[in-house]
């Protein structure tokens, strides 16, 4: 067999690893893009869910600052607690407006 190729020259070898380089470099290619797509779905994702945690903190404080809040009771609030008037008041909303509970959450934490 070596006969009938000696004056022949090999090439086939040269030419299978250029196409396992040329399989390579396609392979890896792929690869980068499914990693791209990856990560930007995940990027996209975490964006979705921080807008989603935005929205549901609107919600809350619009509904907070629905709930009617004497400004004695704020200062008595922040008097007793020595808080600041600010997480008197979120406190107080957050109860409902109830002095007694609002109190009641802050000393029993």
């Amino acid at each position: 067999m070596e006969e009938e190729n000696a004056g022949v020259p090999n090439t086939g070898k040269k030419h299978d690893s250029e196409t396992a380089a040329d399989l390579e470099r396609v392979t890896d290619y792929a690869e980068e893009q499914e990693i791209k797509l990856d990560i930007e779905n995940a990027f996209q994702l975490i964006g979705e869910k921080r807008q989603q945690e935005l929205n549901k903190k609107a919600r809350r404080e619009l509904e907070l600052a629905k709930v009617k809040v004497n400004k004695e009771d704020i200062e008595l609030i922040a008097n007793e607690m020595e808080i600041s008037k600010a997480v008197a008041e979120k406190n107080l909303r957050e109860n409902g407006g109830d002095v007694v509970k609002a109190l009641s959450v802050l000393v029993n934490g």
